[in-house]
């Protein structure tokens, strides 16, 4: 004799679950409300209806801050891979289609990278819409991996057979003095120069910190302090403030005439910068479009470069043939 028993089964709306993600998402029932483009108390129903069918907690609720609850975390980590899917799905079933709308979402060690990239896109996809995340490069990394962003820029290439990388761009550091600095009219110095003298460098994890550091043991050089600091803008600032020599990408260091940059001699402190993103992911039509963009993006910076080098040369043809030919 068979006995049948009743399941206790509650039906998961769909509808339910993705105001939740988008909440957590956004980390904001305001925020999510006007990314979804529906009204906030459409939105906090369905997460309140949502935590009622289980009789749990997804959200605690702090004035108007929200934070996930340890069983919410979980959740959001299957959902981003759920509608992650869903995105894979229509890109896959749209084919061909022109790339005319969705929403990419960008983590970057550095917008200095990322937003030449993402100007591109825009203006080749005018329907298109970003979120950028800035972080460091192990942050960036972590992301990807909880399909929490699309796309990555960063500093560092990974070995992780689930990323897809590729390099797009070379930079190196160098580091940087205030205008009075004794240092403020050299236009280089040379690694063992840096012994004992007081650095201002980003926290633990960053590209910035793990070469430099590396460089500095390599070369035998030991510094004064460390002054560690959280991002590029407190490194300006204590660099300003007197703490000590600052270090950042040549590419970043922008034209603050506070400060002198100088070039370092006799440390390894060339870095590449790289594009990545799940492999599973890499031919969604918006993940493809921004990698295709980097890759532009180096194509023209190569060819920019190789013009220089020529016009460069010409530059002291003339100037030798000038000093050779009579008055």
């Amino acid at each position: 004799m068979i006995f049948m028993h009743d399941i206790d089964y509650i039906y998961m709306n769909p509808t339910q679950l993705r105001a939740f993600h988008l909440v957590a998402r956004e980390r904001g029932f305001t925020r999510a409300a006007a990314a979804a483009h529906v009204s906030q108390p459409t939105l906090s129903a369905q997460v309140g209806a949502l935590e009622a069918s289980y009789r749990l907690q997804l959200f605690e609720r702090r004035g108007r801050r929200i934070e996930l609850t340890p069983i919410g975390q979980n959740l959001y980590d299957i959902t981003s891979r759920m509608f992650a899917l869903e995105d894979e799905a229509r890109a896959l079933l749209a084919g061909t289609k022109a790339l005319t709308r969705g929403h990419l979402r960008v983590s970057a060690d550095s917008a200095y990278h990322a937003i030449p990239i993402l100007a591109a896109l825009k203006q080749r996809h005018h329907g298109l819409t970003f979120s950028l995340r800035i972080g460091s490069s192990a942050a960036v990394l972590q992301e990807l991996l909880d399909y929490q962003a699309d796309v990555g820029v960063m500093a560092k290439l990974t070995s992780d057979p689930r990323l897809y990388s590729a390099q797009f761009k070379q930079d190196r550091l160098i580091v940087f003095v205030p205008a009075g600095h004794g240092w403020a009219r050299r236009r280089r110095v040379a690694m063992p120069d840096l012994a004992g003298q007081d650095l201002v460098l980003r926290e633990r994890g960053s590209i910035t910190r793990e070469v430099f550091e590396a460089s500095l043991a390599a070369s035998a050089v030991r510094p004064g302090a460390i002054i560690e600091v959280q991002t590029r803008e407190a490194v300006r600032e204590a660099v300003a403030a007197g703490f000590g020599i600052g270090v950042v990408f040549r590419s970043e260091f922008g034209n603050d005439r506070r400060f002198v940059p100088l070039d370092v001699e006799g440390g390894q402190l060339g870095v590449a910068e790289y594009v990545a993103c799940l492999q599973e992911r890499r031919d969604l039509a918006l993940v493809r479009a921004f990698l295709d963009a980097a890759t532009a993006a180096t194509d023209a910076a190569s060819s920019e470069s190789s013009s220089g080098r020529r016009v460069e040369g010409s530059t002291r043809r003339t100037s030798s043939t000038a000093r050779r030919s009579p008055r």
